[in-house]
């Protein structure tokens, strides 16, 4: 699943850059939405972000493109691959800016992890 994102100036940082927390929320929102949507009838709360590597600075006016794909499912949790691109940037141009791994555990009311229901 795709989102994407508008880095605007409140996003921006003292050097000129977006601030990594903004990305790193972006990357939390977008892959619970998309598990929420994969999987609509659980509860799930972020256990795990891997690799937090920022590879190009990302400006002012870009437009982000968020690809989240599901990596593996487990009884519990599931795990989704994420990969940021510049949507403004051509297509022979286009790099990865950020890359990384986000798992989710599915939870009941109480807080103790639940077999994901699909």
């Amino acid at each position: 699943m795709n989102h994407h994102k508008l880095v605007l100036p409140e996003h921006i940082n003292d050097q000129g850059n977006l601030f990594g927390g903004y990305l790193l929320k972006w990357i939390d929102e977008f892959a619970y939405i998309t598990a929420s949507l994969d999987y609509p009838t659980n509860r799930f709360v972020t256990v795990s972000l891997d690799n937090v590597v920022f590879k190009e600075p990302i400006n002012c006016g870009d437009i982000l493109c968020f690809t989240i794909q599901e990596e593996k499912l487990g009884n519990t949790s599931v795990r989704y691959a994420v990969t940021v691109v510049n949507e403004r940037d051509s297509e022979e141009n286009r790099k990865v800016l950020f890359q990384t791994g986000i798992t989710f555990v599915n939870v009941s009311a109480e807080g103790k992890k639940e077999r994901i229901r699909r």
